[in-house]
């Protein structure tokens, strides 16, 4: 029941009626307890006020208990308590984590988890404390019904019994009381007087043919007998009322799927089989397959995969089989030994390489270095095929025993299927194949549903009648099909083969005239009709073979063309601007075209699914095709006749061709779609791999891998006065130590007596005493160089060094603290989550943000890896917003993998580390759910994993396992414990990268480096264990004499004997032996210009590149040159020969005189530094006149230039006729030739406060600029030019409602539009704002006014109908009118009864100060 209906607080008692117990004795103490009536009442009397209401209620609900239920009531009893003692043991098996769970998100159950009194009374209390009748709560509602409500309310009391039934322990009470419990909570329902069907009709007196009409229209009682049993059953699954407490009946199924708490989660942890084959397989059924079975299984597998990866594998021909082979021995170790991909690269890695092989004549040269046939990458896309053909086969084999089924039934042979089905390769293959069955046999399948139903015992449904192509096969018109040509399959044949049809001769009759002869009523009563009919029939044939579609699908792969056409809406919408305008009229493009660049056709889907283009796909030299398939369905006689008949044929040909034109482009743009995705997924994957594939920062003198100290800094969006310096300082083993502030850290200068910064000699006093090996910066503005280039000032002038270590060849040296820009897209994820908060509580976001990129230095991989599914809201890719969330997680995925399995993940520090237990979900063999596990058991215990081997546990030690012998396989070697030489227990190899599988070859191999013989590796290993050689191994520091081993005999000795390939593993053990888990990540990767460009500026390469017209502000101006600064902030210059004319020189005016500090103009960017920041721009006017276009290379006839040209002419003839007048077209990055409706709709999904300048309706002399004031209000501003140079200029005088002055439309937009625009957001921010109508501020002030009667209160909305305008509502006290006042926004400023006010906070007082004045007026 849920806790919403239930009083839960009456049930558990408050903590005055608590028990508790005595101080000393530990006895109940019991409180004194108010009955109903008032006064005091023991629990005698209580029972026996139960009894008699129990009794009353009997009588009053009808009940009528036979002494024959005494000896049931008596073994639902004893049934009961078992139930009860097994639910409690279940209980039990509970841990403390779900326990806490429970709590934590059911805090009203932790009421329940009280002393052993508490219990005591609360098993009592549903009895003893049972609430009056006048206390009916929910009930209330039923006042009209008092039966009704009573019936409730015993209902009610009972199932409270029950909800308590899992907190109340048996053996507290004696057995009497225990029954009468019982008893209590297992009274039967209500006896009910119910309709007996229809059966119980025969005393109505009706006469027998009325009971037949009665039957006949509403049956005999049973039609829904099947869904009674269904619920029956579906009762019987969810069992008894008093089963265990389960999870699911705390928590909402959303929450068990957060938290992997589900049933499925719980199968997936049991099962031992790698979790990510688990999760990728659960879509399939389980099908047990004999070993031979199996075998061609996996040969069918192996060539399938191998057609697909060899033609991109670009291996020569003589590696063909050993690529097969490989391919089949990996299909084996995942299907059948189930190895992860990991585990197969890393330990069966012989099986992906050949070697040279001595006298094969393939292999004419023995020095050939050994070929690499699988890769990673090559591993894992086998393993995505793997997945496509399992649902291959098993639509297959759905297909198969459908048709199994048919020959049974219905006693049919089909050679189609039986030729086509076995040799059906693609899904779409077998998707022909199952359109077919349906088509050719969908009455057949009726009968074998209808049997099947009949055998499984499921539904039975109504046959459904017959459809059009079932009664024309039956009908007389059939006949006039087969005199049409071959048969469909045959004429399929004859295309595929590209051989002669078969001999047929024409019908004797015209097809009018059979057609006349072949009527068929009531369907086909004229000869039009069944010609009609036929024609259909015979096209629906060929577009249904199953042949024909493959036919049709193998052209358009090899000769399939691609066309984008713009819609309507598209050619509105798609300027020359616009991104989508690279295909907006693309034509013919091949596909080898699309595979080069995936992301274009994505695009262009993307942008079919907003109605802006339609993209289709059509054959090439289709007449041809027809041409060629003309000549297999005519007839080469000469007659009228016969020239009658081919033209039919033709024609029933054209209809079957087009309709499987549109079915095969349909399938074909899907494939094509799926493979863009697949490819451009793995684009991202390899990029993902680059960042996750480097190593911690190294700084001079330490070993790769080695994690760093860092000094972290960043001044945030970089805003002089403003933004501090935050620094924080992160020791090596991620603990923050130190954080704090600076103000100033630019050097001074003596020359010209200016003193350092205040903060540099603090910022020395830290790296002095921190002494840090590196120092780390970023931030989110172009002024991160700027601090950068001032850390490399203060470095390099106070020769700040690291820490000294011992070089190469022993002397002590200090190297120059290195600075670094670090990249920032983790640490922009991080210093806002709620994981920062969780692990810095009251840091400040800064300092979060410099702890982050601290932590990337000291490991990229386990930052990326924190991020779990937030990984991509990292950009990979500028694409790969066109990929569906889940393929794109899953290619992420597989690259963590990759990397954590080649790092390897120390355990025992993953247990204490949380960022070193986030790398465990991508160990080889485990997953989210495993890694939770294995965390929990080891916990379990003791918290330490002395050796691999423990993981599988060990009942000698009393040592739980943490997984499978399956999962251990998989992922033993890639999770290592430090060796200690100190602990005679531990293991050297159990850190290494080494298998526990070939331990004995490296023990062999280290017993023949120390050159001992079989007696004294005996001797060693009796005195000290199975791992005293590489012990002693290491112990002497004879590593080093492994590289003496000759290996090759080594591998061919256990290929021999063995059949095992072991070479590469032999140089996996030999480099192991000398340095365990050696770092094999990229040294650090610095970023590169282009990469701080983007990250600073938030540009790209395509976003601003030179030749573009941008807006900039004016920062100062000189003489000869004018400081500028762009919108992502970086700072340029236009030089004096780049002056508008008019400006500057000898006759020209000053540039302070023509530009204002702040002023926003445009320029034409003329040249960009991305590795200074810095621009070169233009204000001539010749130079913004030059539009920008990108350049798209087209080859030709790939661009419709027709259409375009056509698109343009019309779009200006439109704009002339619209307003009888050439259109004006101003050079102005936010003008558009709109209409008030299409600037309305262009604004539409712009942001708050976006304009659009347009022509004005009232004249040339006349301009419009619309901007948006908030959803669906627009604002419409008439602007009047004065001083125009000619018709089509802009005015050098700009006013609007000859109030407002402007010079030029830059300074209007910035002082006028954007200034009103900043009131608007200030006025929506303000707490007094609600964002709802008119009618909706007055509902809640009148609201208010009701929950304050003595008080007023006064709200703002906005005035939808005229933009600009805001509603000032109010209503003072209770009883007073709602009122309300216009607010007007004017630049700068709010207007209230032609006040004008700066601020809200002065427009609030001026309205408090005049209504203040209005109410005294009244007053007097």
């Amino acid at each position: 029941m849920s806790n919403a209906l239930l009083d839960l607080d009456a049930e558990l008692g408050s903590e005055e009626e608590d028990e508790d117990f005595e101080d000393e004795t530990g006895e109940l103490r019991s409180k004194t307890k108010h009955g109903a009536n008032g006064g005091l009442e023991d629990s005698s009397e209580e029972e026996d006020e139960d009894e008699d209401e129990e009794a009353i209620a009997k009588v009053r609900e009808g009940f009528i208990v036979d002494e024959d239920e005494d000896e049931e009531e008596s073994a639902r009893t004893r049934k009961h308590k078992k139930r009860r003692r097994q639910r409690e043991e279940e209980e039990a098996l509970l841990d403390e984590e779900d326990l806490d769970l429970i709590g934590e998100l059911n805090p009203e159950l932790q009421q329940r988890k009280s002393t052993e009194s508490r219990f005591k009374r609360l098993k009592r209390g549903h009895r003893d404390e049972r609430p009056s009748r006048n206390r009916r709560g929910v009930q209330e509602i039923f006042d009209e019904d008092e039966d009704l409500a009573d019936g409730l309310e015993e209902r009610y009391n009972n199932n409270r019994a029950d909800e308590f039934a899992d907190f109340i322990e048996e053996d507290e009470f004696e057995d009497e009381e225990a029954n009468n419990a019982l008893e209590e909570a297992e009274v039967a329902r209500p006896g009910r007087k119910v309709y007996t069907g229809i059966s119980g009709i025969q005393d109505t007196g009706l006469d027998e043919a009325s009971l037949e009409d009665l039957r006949a229209a509403f049956g005999d009682g049973d039609e829904y007998d099947w869904a009674l049993q269904v619920q029956l059953e579906q009762d019987e699954e969810q069992g008894p009322l008093d089963r265990p407490l389960e999870l699911k009946d705390v928590f909402e199924p959303s929450q068990l799927v957060d938290k992997m708490l589900t049933d499925e989660d719980n199968i997936i942890r049991a099962i031992d089989v790698p979790e990510r084959f688990q999760l990728a397989r659960k879509q399939f059924k389980a099908v047990e397959v004999s070993p031979e079975e199996m075998e061609e299984r996996l040969k069918e597998e192996t060539m399938w995969i191998s057609n697909l990866l060899l033609p991109k594998s670009r291996l020569e021909r003589r590696y063909y089989e050993p690529f097969q082979n490989s391919v089949r021995k990996v299909l084996e170790f995942m299907n059948i030994e189930e190895y992860e991909v990991p585990f197969i690269f890393q330990h069966r890695k012989d099986y992906l390489i050949q070697e040279p092989i001595p006298q094969d004549p393939e292999f004419p040269n023995p020095d050939d270095k050994p070929e690499r046939l699988l890769d990673q990458n090559g591993l894992w896309e086998i393993f995505e095929l793997d997945l496509k053909f399992k649902a291959l086969v098993e639509k297959r084999d759905a297909l198969q025993k459908t048709y199994e089924s048919l020959k049974t039934i219905g006693d049919i042979r089909d050679s189609v299927l039986e030729e086509l089905l076995p040799e059906a390769v693609t899904m779409e293959e077998i998707q022909d194949i199952q359109d077919y069955v349906h088509f050719q046999y969908s009455a057949q399948l009726k009968d074998v549903n209808l049997m099947e139903s009949e055998t499984t015992g499921a539904q039975k449904r109504a046959r459904a009648s017959r459809n059009i192509f079932e009664k024309l096969r039956a009908s007389r018109v059939y006949a006039l099909v087969r005199a049409l040509g071959v048969p469909a399959d045959e004429f399929a044949k004859s295309a595929m083969m590209n051989t002669p049809r078969g001999d047929f001769d024409d019908p004797s009759m015209h097809p009018e005239d059979m057609a006349d002869s072949l009527l068929d009523p009531p369907e086909y009563t004229s000869g039009s009709q069944v010609l009609r009919a036929a024609k259909h029939m015979y096209a629906e044939e060929l577009t249904m073979s199953p042949r024909m579609r493959k036919f049709m699908r193998r052209h358009f792969y090899s000769t399939g063309l691609l066309d984008c056409f713009r819609t309507e809406k598209g050619l509105r919408k798609i300027t020359e601007d616009h991104p989508y305008y690279e295909f907006k009229y693309l034509r013919s493009q091949e596909f080898s075209i699309i595979a080069r660049r995936p992301e274009l056709y994505l695009r262009m889907l993307n942008a079919e699914q907003e109605g802006l283009v339609e993209v289709k796909i059509r054959l090439d030299g289709v007449q041809k095709i027809k041409e060629r398939l003309y000549k297999l369905i005519q007839t080469d006689n000469l007659s009228d006749l016969a020239d009658t008949w081919n033209s039919t044929r033709r024609e029933v040909l054209d209809a079957g061709l087009e309709r499987l034109e549109r079915i095969v482009a349909r399938g074909v743009k899907e494939t094509l779609k799926s493979e863009c995705e697949n490819m451009l997924a793995r684009t991202c994957r390899d990029k993902y791999l680059e960042k996750l594939d480097q190593a911690p920062f190294k700084p001079k003198g330490l070993v790769l891998g080695t994690r760093p100290r860092v000094l972290a800094l960043s001044n945030g969006n970089g805003q002089p006065g403003r933004d501090a310096i935050c620094w924080a300082w992160v020791e090596e083993d991620g603990r923050v130590r130190e954080h704090g502030k600076f103000v100033d850290l630019r050097l001074g200068n003596p020359e010209k007596y200016l003193p350092d910064g205040q903060d540099v000699a603090n910022f020395i006093e830290v790296v002095r005493r921190r002494k840090p090996d590196v120092i780390g910066v970023s931030g989110f503005s172009v002024e991160t160089r700027k601090l950068y280039k001032d850390l490399q000032d203060i470095v390099e002038k106070h020769d700040l060094r690291a820490t000294s270590n011992e070089d190469d060849e022993g002397i002590e040296k200090a190297d120059r603290i290195d600075v670094l820009i670090v990249n920032d897209e983790v640490a922009r994820l991080y210093h806002t989550s709620e994981r920062s908060t969780i692990e810095n509580p009251g840091l400040p976001p800064l300092v979060k943000y410099c702890i982050a990129l601290a932590r990337y230095l000291q490991d990229p991989m386990r930052e990326y890896a924190a991020l779990g599914k937030s990984i991509t809201s990292i950009s990979f890719d500028p694409n790969q917003d066109l990929l569906p969330t889940d393929k794109l997680t899953r290619y992420l995925e597989t690259a963590m993998v990759d990397m954590v399995n080649l790092v390897g993940v120390e355990i025992n520090e993953a247990i204490n580390e949380p960022s070193i237990a986030n790398l465990l979900p991508y160990v080889c063999g485990l997953g989210p759910r495993k890694a939770a596990q294995v965390l929990k058991t080891i916990n379990i215990n003791g918290g330490v994993v002395q050796a691999r081997s423990e993981l599988v546990g060990d009942p000698d030690k009393s040592i739980l396992p943490c997984m499978g012998g399956k999962v251990w396989i998989n992922c033993s070697s890639f999770l290592y414990i430090e060796y200690d030489p100190q602990e005679p227990e531990c293991d050297y190899m159990d850190n290494t990268r080494v298998h526990p599988e070939d331990y004995d070859l490296a023990r062999k191999m280290a017993a023949d480096a120390l050159e001992l013989d079989e007696e004294d590796v005996e001797a060693e290993k009796n005195e000290n264990g199975d791992a005293a050689v590489v012990r002693r191994l290491v112990k002497d520091e004879a590593q080093e004499k492994v590289n003496d081993l000759v290996l090759e005999e080594y591998a061919d000795q256990l290929e021999k004997k063995f059949h095992q390939k072991k070479r590469a593993t032999l140089e996996t053990i030999r480099a192991e032996l000398q340095q365990p888990y050696e770092e094999l990540r990229r040294n650090f990767a610095l970023m590169s210009t282009d990469e701080i460009f983007t990250m600073v500026t938030g540009e790209t390469r395509e976003s601003l590149q030179e030749g573009m017209t941008v807006p900039v502000q004016i920062k100062r101006t000189f003489p000869d040159h004018i400081e500028v600064k762009l919108d992502c902030g970086i700072e340029g210059g236009v030089s004096e020969s780049e002056y508008p004319e008019g400006v500057g020189g000898d006759n020209g005016v000053e540039p302070r005189q023509a530009y204002s500090v702040h002023q926003t103009v445009q320029a034409k960017l003329v040249f960009l530094s991305r590795k200074n920041l810095t621009a070169q721009l233009s204000f001539r006017e010749d130079a913004l006149k030059r539009p920008f276009r990108k350049e798209y290379d087209h080859l030709p006839n790939e661009w419709d230039h027709n259409q375009e040209t056509q698109d343009k002419k019309n779009a200006d003839k439109a704009k002339e006729t619209v307003s009888g007048r050439a259109q004006r077209v101003i050079k102005h990055p936010f003008f558009k030739p709109f209409n008030s409706a299409q600037a309305e709709e262009y604004l539409g999904s712009c942001s708050r406060g976006d304009v659009v300048i347009r022509p004005s309706s009232k004249g040339p002399d006349h301009l419009a600029v619309t901007w948006k004031v908030s959803d669906n209000v627009y604002q419409h501003i008439d602007v009047l030019e004065l001083d125009k140079d000619n018709e089509f200029s802009v005015g050098k005088t700009l006013k609007i409602g000859g109030k407002y002055t402007y010079s030029d439309l830059d300074e209007l937009i910035a002082n006028h539009v954007k200034a009103m625009a900043k009131k608007v957001d200030e006025m929506m921010e303000d707490e007094k704002y609600q964002n709802g109508s008119k009618a909706q501020t007055e509902q809640w002030l009148s609201t208010y006014a009701e929950a304050n009667p003595k008080r007023s209160m006064y709200a703002f909305c906005i005035n939808p109908k005229f933009p600009g305008y805001f509603f000032l509502c109010f209503k003072a006290g209770l009883n007073a009118p709602l009122s309300s006042w216009p607010v007007k926004v004017i630049p700068n400023a709010f207007e209230l009864q032609r006040n004008p006010y700066p601020d809200m906070r002065a427009l609030k007082n001026g309205f408090k100060l005049l209504f203040a004045n209005q109410a005294s007026q009244r007053r007097y």
